[in-house]
C-alpha cells in the first residue's frame, strides 16, 4: 500500500474563492457542494502519504495572460478573477496548503498546459492521478484528457468531488472520460481502495 500510495497524486484543480463565489463571473454553480468532499479526499491523500498537488489559476491582475475570451473581466480599474494576489485567488474555507504538498499555478483549462507539472510527477515517479475541484466540463476534463494522452497508468475522477454548473453537464462529461478509460468513483469508494 505504502507504494501504491508514493505513486499516487491528488490533483486538486480551482478550489478558489472566485470560482464559489455567486458574485464572481467565473462562479460554478456546484462548486460550494463538494468542498467538504474535496476537504475529506484531502485527508484520505494526506493519511495515506500521497502527494497533494493544488492546482490553481493565478492570473497578472491586468490580464495579459488570460484567455481571450476571458479578457475583458480585466478591465482598467477591475479586478479580474483570481488575479494573482486577490482575494478571489486564495482557496476556499477548509482547504490549506500544507509543508510537502506542492502548489502548481496554471493560465489555461488544463493543468499540464505549459506548466511543469508532468516533469514534476515524473521525476517524483507518480503514475496514478486522482482528480477532484471544479469545474468539470473544462479544468477538470482537459487535465484528465492530457493525462490520458501522456499516459498516466491509472487516472481517477472524484464524481462527488468535482462539479460543475449542473448536475446535467457533470454527468455527460464524467460520461465521456470514463469512455476513455477513466475510472470514476466516489470519495467513499476512493477512501475505501486504500483498505482492500
Amino acid at each position: 500500500m505504502a507504494d501504491r500510495s508514493s505513486r499516487t497524486a491528488l490533483l486538486v484543480i480551482d478550489m478558489q474563492k472566485d470560482f464559489m463565489d455567486d458574485q464572481s463571473p467565473v462562479y460554478v454553480n456546484g462548486g460550494k457542494a463538494v468542498v467538504s468532499n474535496v476537504v475529506k479526499a484531502v485527508g484520505v491523500c494526506r493519511n495515506h502519504g500521497c502527494l497533494v498537488v493544488w492546482v490553481v489559476r493565478e492570473h497578472d491582475p491586468l490580464g495579459r495572460d488570460v484567455e481571450l475570451f476571458r479578457r475583458h473581466f480585466y478591465a482598467p480599474g477591475k479586478i479580474g478573477p483570481t488575479a494573482k494576489g486577490s482575494v478571489g485567488a486564495d482557496l476556499v474555507e477548509g482547504l490549506v496548503i500544507e509543508e510537502g504538498d506542492y502548489k502548481l499555478v496554471k493560465t489555461r483549462f488544463s493543468a499540464f498546459f505549459n506548466t511543469h507539472l508532468h516533469s514534476v510527477l515524473q521525476g517524483l515517479g507518480i503514475d496514478s492521478l486522482v482528480v477532484a475541484g471544479v469545474q468539470t466540463p473544462n479544468c477538470i476534463r482537459q487535465t484528465v484528457f492530457d493525462a490520458v494522452a501522456l499516459d498516466y497508468k491509472s487516472i481517477t475522477v472524484l464524481v462527488d468531488a468535482t462539479a460543475a454548473a449542473t448536475p446535467e453537464i457533470h454527468m455527460a462529461n464524467i460520461l465521456d472520460m470514463k469512455n476513455v478509460g477513466v475510472t470514476v468513483r466516489t470519495l467513499q469508494e476512493w477512501s475505501d481502495s486504500f483498505t482492500s
